[in-house]
This record gives C-alpha cells, structure tokens and sequence, in this order.
C-alpha cells in the first residue's frame, strides 16, 4: 500500500495543470464578486491616484532657510532701570535672525556686582520658621548653616552663585543663618516677577522669509510675493487676503497657539511656528503655497509648576576708573520662536503609475481568488462546482482512478443522491 502510494506521487510529479473557466450561474456569488471588483477599483482610482497620488514620484528632502526681523519699541519706567525705550537691539536674542528668536517680554535686574564676599542668601530673604512653601530660606538649601563648620572652605554652594569662605554669618539672635561666599555680590534676587515689563511686546511684528528647494525636480520657491513695490511688506500683514505676506503682530501668533500674550509674557514660554509646503508640480509654481500653524510646545498646563515658563541670565560687564570690574546680572524671562519648514513635492512619473496599476491588477486576482473560496468551500452546492471546476484526465495508457463526484458531469441532483 505504501509502494502505491509513492509511486502515485511520484508520477503527479509529471502532471501538469491548465486552467479551466467555468462560468458558475450563481447570483450572490455575482453579485460578490462585482462588489469587490468594485471596492478595488474604487481604492484604486479613488485613494491611490487621487487622494495619495500614486502616479507621481515624490521628493521629501526639503532645503530650507529662514530668516527673521522683528520690529516694535516699547518704553518703561522702573525705579531699577529709570525711563528707558527698548528696541529690536535690547529684547531679540540672538540679534542675528535665526530660525529660533527669543523675544524678551520681562526681566530681574541685578545691578553693579562685582567679585567679593557676601552672604549667599540677600538680607531680602529672612532665615525664619519653615513656611509651607519655604523651609526657612530654602531656596538654597546648601547655604544654611548653624556654625562655621557648616561651610567648608573652598566648596561650592549646589544650586547658589559662588564657593563657600569657611564663615556662617547669622542676623543678630538668630540660631541659623547662611554660608558667607566668593561670588559676584551683592548675589541675584529670587522674588519673581509680578507683571510683564515690555507687555506692549504683544504688538511687536515678526518677519519671516523662508526659501525652500526641492533638489530632485530643482524647484525652489519663497513665502515672500515678487514685487518692486518698496511699500508692500512695510504696510502688509499676514492674512487669507494676503499669505505671501509674512508679517506676524507677535500677539495674533500667541493667541493662534491657543494661548494669552499677557499671561505667557509674566514668565515665558516656547511656541512653534510650522510652515508647511506640500507641493503639486503637475500644475502651475502659483499652485505651490505655505501653509502655517502655530502650537505652544511647552506645557501651558503646568503654570504652577516650579519649572513653568522660559527664562535664562546673562549679564552687561563695564570697569570703573579704580579698574574695578562690574556687571550688571539680568534674568530675562520671554517668548521663544521656533520656526519648523517641512513639506513635499510631487511629480507626474511613469515608474510609480505601472507598479500601482500592476498592484491593482494583482489585488483583482486576489479577488477572483477570494470568490473562488467562497464559491468551492462556503456556500450549499460547493461539492458541485468543485466537479465543474476540477476535472482530471487521463492518457488511455493509464487507469481512470478519478472519483465519480469529481468527473464534473453530474448534476446538483445527482450529487444529492450521493
């Protein structure tokens, strides 16, 4: 039994298989398969070439570049700094127009420092009884010391501004007091601030230019409209009228963020500008246009935090005529930019056009395979339209060992007698 058995399979080894149509007057199985033709040529037509433009060969290596102004004084008048106008030279870092600005809208002066020794916590933060919100002064809590031997000569203060003397100085019947350190003195102030100092920066304008390339079809294109008109850009701003203009009021890309101007300008923050260019060179360069949107990208939720808001120091150095140096310490609380280009541009090929058409023509077959599924296993008379669909023959030289259910001449009713 076994013999005859591998040598059946050896012998198909040499049989070869042709198709056989068989046309099958079975409705519902019509009706299913129209419906997938259909859904295919549907995807096909409607959500590879339309809607993802599969004939089209693409290019997502985007160059760019930008370049930004920025416009608007302000005047202030502090018992700090005096009466003082403000420019583009004082509140833009860097002054240079990158991709990323920082637009200063508050500060903390610290004026005339200079290297001596004083006490790491100011005469301005008492050293009394813990707090909820302050452990006697612990805003420097490696500063606190009882005694001499609290700070160590030579050793820097974690999270203060200079190295410890070796001396703790204390207010007169205090039990505490705070490590004497080498520092720039008198040390900065830790009250935060109260309300925006350049609060009219909400009417600054931005100017943004950007020029972007596509290298493979060596298109290239700016957000700025071609004029001679000197006047255009001096007297334009951004809008549905005019969108190659690229003039920005600071407040309107703030409040397109979802965010207050006010509120975001008392202790800072980050917003993204996102221009997006995605581009159809199959029709007119005119075609071809910036999209902007705008999000905050640090957390507007976290107000409360410890770590709310964008800020940084830096500091202005003079010598006086003793050569004495000074500076003056500023921290600057404000509004950081960062501008975002990405984009994509397309174009008519006919390498991506035949493989999409190829894969469509294969999802076809697929199709015809999921009805011929349906057809030979799923529904009532399957046993039927197998012996229609398979029917093997045979040389006179061999014996006919084919089943008479799969001859393919016997009727629906003859298979039920079976």
């Amino acid at each position: 039994m076994g013999q005859v058995a591998w040598k059946g399979l050896f012998l198909s080894l040499f049989d070869y298989k042709t198709e056989k149509y068989v046309i099958a007057k079975n409705k519902k199985v019509g009706i299913l398969y129209r419906v997938v033709q259909l859904s295919i040529l549907a995807y096909l037509v409607g959500w590879v070439f339309v809607v993802k433009k599969g004939y089209q060969d693409t290019d997502t290596s985007l160059q760019s570049s930008v370049i930004t102004k920025l416009k608007g004084v302000a005047f202030t008048n502090t018992s700090e700094l005096g009466e003082r106008l403000w420019d583009v030279a004082d509140y833009v870092i860097p002054p240079q127009g990158e991709s990323v600005f920082f637009v200063m809208t508050n500060l903390i002066v610290t004026p005339n420092q200079r290297q001596a020794t004083c006490p790491e916590v100011g005469r301005t933060e008492p050293l009394g009884p813990p707090t909820p919100t302050k452990l006697g002064s612990a805003s420097i809590p490696d500063a606190l010391c009882y005694k001499d031997e609290d700070c160590p000569s030579g050793e820097a203060v974690v999270a203060g501004n200079g190295v410890k003397t070796g001396r703790c100085l204390k207010d007169r019947d205090s039990v505490r007091g705070t490590c004497e350190v080498l520092a720039w003195c008198p040390v900065e102030k830790r009250s935060k601030p109260k309300k925006p100092l350049l609060a009219s920066a909400e009417n600054f304008t931005v100017y943004i230019k950007n020029s972007i390339r596509f290298p493979k079809f060596k298109f290239s294109k700016m957000n700025v409209l071609a004029t001679n008109n000197e006047s255009y850009l001096k007297s334009c701003r951004y809008s549905t009228e005019h969108p190659y203009c690229p003039i920005f009021l600071l407040g309107n890309i703030v409040r397109w963020a979802g965010s207050d101007f006010q509120e975001m300008a008392l202790e800072g923050g980050v917003i993204g500008i996102q221009i997006e260019w995605n581009c159809d060179l199959d029709k007119a360069p005119s075609e071809c246009n910036p999209h902007y949107s705008f999000s905050r990208l640090d957390n507007k939720f976290s107000e409360k935090s410890v770590s709310s808001g964008y800020n940084f120091r830096f500091a202005k150095y003079y010598r006086d005529a003793e050569g004495v140096d000074y500076r003056t310490l500023i921290k600057a609380y404000g509004i950081r930019f960062d501008v975002m280009v990405n984009g994509k541009a397309g174009k008519f090929n006919i390498i991506p056009t035949v493989i999409n058409i190829g894969s469509g023509l294969a999802l076809m077959g697929a199709g015809a395979f999921f009805c011929d599924l349906v057809l030979l296993y799923l529904i009532k008379k399957s046993n039927f339209y197998r012996g229609k669909k398979y029917e093997e023959v045979k040389s006179s030289s061999r014996k006919s060992l084919s089943s008479p259910t799969l001859n393919g001449n016997q009727s629906p009713d003859q298979l039920g007698a079976l």
